[in-house]
């Protein structure tokens, strides 16, 4: 996947500002993918290059006016495409694990601080993500459709958050032994 394919989706959903791009990235794709503002704003002017989104001013009042960005029907063709092709599976590069891998060479507290530490920001990641599944789980059912494939995203995120904390406990346990 390429930030152009997360960058289309979100905007065939609805158009919008590369700070509203920005903002869905950090509260929504970005559990599952990572951009930082200056790639969006970088993608955002090499799909429109590639005519696969367009981008109109709005008026802001004392401020610079906003470019509101929208996918266009070159850029729906794209989207399809890539939603049709196979992706591979996710590669896993998790220096944790290289380090709980090979613990022997430092202290069990040592590696109990560092899974600690992690521990913690999955811990909150979970309570970001169950956050945003009580949000969803109070909208109606009408209003609950469009958010029907984004839900299981979310139900990912947790249950991913949900074993990641479980091994952590299982890891803890078993360094503790030593």
């Amino acid at each position: 996947m390429s930030l152009k394919h997360a960058i289309l989706v979100l905007l065939e959903t609805e158009p919008g500002s590369g700070y509203d791009l920005l903002k869905h990235f950090n509260n929504s794709l970005g559990y599952f993918w990572n951009a930082k503002h200056q790639q969006i704003y970088l993608q955002l002017k090499k799909l429109r290059d590639e005519g696969l989104i367009t981008c109109d001013l709005e008026k802001q009042k004392g401020k610079p006016d906003k470019k509101i960005y929208s996918i266009t029907r070159e850029g729906e063709k794209e989207l399809a495409e890539w939603l049709r092709t196979p992706v591979a599976p996710n590669s896993v590069n998790d220096a944790l694990l290289v380090k709980i891998y090979g613990g022997r060479m430092c202290s069990p507290e040592e590696l109990i601080e560092e899974l600690d530490r992690h521990a913690a920001i999955h811990q909150k990641t979970l309570d970001k993500l169950t956050a945003i599944e009580q949000s969803y789980l109070s909208l109606k059912p009408e209003s609950r459709e469009k958010y029907r494939l984004p839900y299981l995203t979310l139900r990912r995120g947790i249950l991913g958050e949900n074993a990641w904390l479980e091994w952590a406990k299982e890891a803890r346990r078993e360094i503790t032994k030593s």
